[in-house]
């Protein structure tokens, strides 16, 4: 042990030990965070590891000619030269996932959490259902084991994750269901009002990237030994809040919305396995001996291979929810535009609003049929003196608007009086009310 310390260089000390253990030294000796791996190596090679004891602490600052030499020799300008080695990473990886008992525990608390703040459409709510939620270690995990080589510790972060969000969508359903019935959430409420709620039933494919870049900054923060507090939010923003939201929609009857948010909730979990793994082979852990790392780069390539296939299968849902969602906002503009133009015509009327409303059934947007197909009802408010109703001016907004559409689409045009009485169209009746209203 002491000659290859000696042949890279390394400062040691050697201390003499009485006591009922068969050691009889401590071999103390510091080294650049970036020198601990290859030197471990060394030593293994040499069976160090079959007959002692080795620790790594952290050393807050050494002071020593040799020391800065050895630092020096270690530099390559790079990521490696904060990379901790692969003996502290597994650690690392082991202290941030809880027993199981624990990490389900807090993570069906993060569910519920998250589905509370969803329905009350509050973002500072459901940012704290992330801070609580434990999932940076086990996301974490899966990767660290296949690029080390420990089955186990893959197989124990797969666990996890998986049964973490399906027992926080199960969770979310049971809490969501019990609002409903105890009536703590208004009578009729749709989810597609709810701003928090209504982003992650119709999920597009703009939200992977925030499962790629989760699991890339995860793998780095550890890997450097950086804190991973503020990236553990990160991963849990791209896991808790869909799992939350395919609970409420299950609750509220709307199986395809549910089976969007879980879509999405399957493509973040494997988006961050995904991305960190790839980030932990590209900065150059490996196992530590030669046979080791052939196998590991099997598993390697044959774990991304799935996880990036499995990825691009479930995101040409996510694809097709993001085309219908251009359609449906380019309907909308398009519908705007044909309202305009009528309304051009009329010195007195002029366009308040356009609201494209989607049947709820219908979500997330069915990327198979025709956006205009999955229409409820085009809500056009126009705004005018008192006597601005003209039925005329009714029929030729919905002419135009269902010459853009596929199949008859009910077109509701609301008037708004600036002063006087309001009147009111919706489908084929004006109902006329005797009250001043706001412009």
């Amino acid at each position: 042990m002491l000659d290859v310390l000696e042949e890279e260089g390394v400062e040691y000390v050697l201390t003499e030990e009485h006591g009922t253990r068969e050691y009889d030294s401590i071999v103390s000796f510091p080294l650049p965070t970036n020198a601990v791996e290859p030197v471990l190596d060394s030593l293994q090679n040499v069976g160090i590891e079959n007959d002692s004891y080795t620790v790594v602490t952290d050393a807050e600052t050494v002071i020593s000619r040799d020391f800065d030499e050895l630092q020096q020799e270690h530099t390559t300008e790079s990521v490696q030269d904060e990379e901790i080695s692969r003996q502290e990473l597994l650690t690392r990886a082991e202290e941030l996932t809880p027993t199981y008992s624990v990490f389900f525990a807090m993570t069906l608390i993060s569910s519920i959490v998250a589905t509370v703040g969803l329905l009350l459409d509050s973002p500072a709510v459901v940012v704290g259902s992330m801070v609580i939620a434990p999932l940076i270690g086990p996301a974490l995990s899966a990767s660290i084991g296949t690029v080390v080589n420990d089955r186990d510790l893959f197989f124990k972060g797969l666990r996890y994750q998986f049964s973490g969000v399906l027992g926080g969508i199960v969770i979310a359903a049971i809490v969501a269901w019990l609002f409903q019935s105890m009536f703590l959430v208004p009578p009729g409420a749709e989810l597609t009002e709810i701003d928090e709620v209504a982003e992650r039933i119709a999920p597009e494919l703009l939200l992977l990237p925030v499962a790629l870049g989760a699991g890339i900054a995860g793998i780095l923060s550890l890997a450097t030994g950086f804190s991973v507090a503020i990236v553990g939010v990160m991963i849990a923003a791209a896991l808790v809040p869909p799992m939350a939201a395919a609970g409420i929609a299950l609750a509220w009857g709307m199986p395809a919305a549910a089976l969007g948010s879980t879509v999405l909730v399957l493509v973040n979990l494997l988006g961050v396995n995904f991305a960190g793994l790839a980030t932990l082979w590209y900065i150059g852990y490996r196992p530590d001996s030669g046979f080791g790392i052939s196998i590991a780069q099997r598993r390697v390539f044959k774990q991304a291979a799935i996880f990036l296939a499995v990825i691009l299968v479930l995101s040409l849902f996510l694809t097709g929810v993001t085309y219908s969602s251009y359609q449906m906002s380019a309907f909308e503009e398009t519908a705007t535009q044909e309202s305009e133009a009528v309304l051009s015509e009329y010195d007195d009327a002029y366009l308040l609003e356009v609201d494209v409303q989607v049947r709820e059934e219908g979500l997330p947007v069915d990327s198979s049929l025709d956006a205009t197909q999955q229409i409820d009802a085009v809500v056009v408010e126009v705004g005018g003196p008192p006597g601005t109703y003209d039925a005329e001016l009714i029929d030729t907004i919905d002419e135009r608007i269902n010459e853009q559409t596929t199949g008859d689409t009910a077109v509701q045009v609301r008037f708004v009086a600036t002063g006087g009485n309001d009147a009111y169209l919706e489908g084929d009746e004006a109902d006329v009310n005797n009250a001043d209203a706001d412009t």
